[in-house]
């Protein structure tokens, strides 16, 4: 065991985004984990002193439970790697191109990995152009999560209130072409696919509310699909996480299966969420894996990305 019982491990939860109150479920959930594991739990609400308070804790390493900004897209990281504490995930580079979804499809397109088609439309009030599919459409912040500021939009009159909803969160936003199909996550843990799950949310979309609302949504795992498919999605799956750099931690890659059947990749998620409606838990219980077996498996695999110094 790299880490034994009796390291001090910090937690890091809370923080500055949009995703804050879903972070401090999962933060609770992993320390409690954690300290049933044995180890010597700080439980680290983010502030602007984060790295002052772990260097004075004598911190060994750190469980990063920290969705969104700040906390998801490299910054937390890149802290980290400099005062040389190992954390949990992919490191800073992963962490920074997957939050952005502009530069996430630009990386999967380079490996010819299927996303759907997209523009990024400037900020003006000019003539917005569209993807050559046409509506129905996805509008969603370049670099936010848990669907927030997301619309689907299925005529041209509702469009620039999508993007104005969705600027409010990030000033770059995104529309895509929605794929009609099934809901598909593939979560891959250091490497290795977990069994896939459908979701089948209530009313159709799979927004912030049907994600983190139980009773909302309908999880099938393993999902029922045909073996040739779901032994492409999860190729899949493990292609696009090490496309981005993602071959540490726990990463959950988002999926839409066609009607055709043909899987297109959405994003990839370098934190997970932990929450009791998560998938990234459903899936390794699925696998013979308990959530505290799963807390310890990814604290195992906490490290560093730079060379010494």
């Amino acid at each position: 065991m790299k880490f034994a019982p009796g390291t001090k491990v910090a937690v890091l939860y809370g923080g500055f985004s949009a995703e804050r109150e879903v972070s401090l479920k999962s933060g609770k959930a992993v320390g409690l984990a954690l300290q049933e594991l044995g180890f010597m739990v700080s439980l680290i609400d983010v502030d602007r002193d984060v790295f002052a308070r772990l260097k004075a804790a004598q911190i060994e390493v750190v469980f990063i439970a920290l969705h969104g900004a700040y906390g998801e897209d490299g910054t937390i990281q890149g802290g980290l790697e400099y005062l040389k504490i190992p954390y949990t995930g992919p490191g800073v580079m992963a962490s920074s191109i997957a939050m952005n979804k502009v530069m996430t499809k630009r990386i999967l397109l380079s490996h010819e990995i299927m996303t759907p088609d997209y523009t990024v439309p400037a900020d003006s009030d000019g003539e917005v152009a569209v993807p050559a599919g046409g509506y129905p459409l996805v509008v969603k912040p370049v670099a936010e999560g848990s669907s927030l500021g997301m619309s689907i939009v299925t005529d041209a009159a509702d469009l620039k209130p999508a993007l104005l909803k969705a600027r409010k969160l990030s000033p770059q936003v995104m529309i895509e072409n929605y794929i009609p199909g099934i809901e598909l996550t593939a979560a891959v843990l250091h490497g290795e696919a977990l069994p896939l799950i459908e979701i089948r949310a209530r009313g159709g979309v799979y927004d912030y509310q049907a994600k983190y609302t139980k009773g909302f949504s309908e999880y099938l795992v393993p999902a029922p699909l045909d073996g040739a498919i779901e032994h492409k999605v999860k190729d899949l799956a493990l292609a696009s996480a090490r496309a981005l750099g993602c071959e540490r931690g726990a990463v959950r890659v988002d999926f839409r299966l066609d009607m055709a059947n043909r899987p297109y990749v959405i994003e990839i998620n370098t934190i997970p969420g932990m929450t009791e409606t998560s998938l990234l838990p459903q899936a390794a219980e699925a696998a013979g894996m308990d959530f505290v077996a799963l807390i310890d498996c990814m604290l195992q695999g906490a490290g560093l990305d730079l060379a010494p110094f």
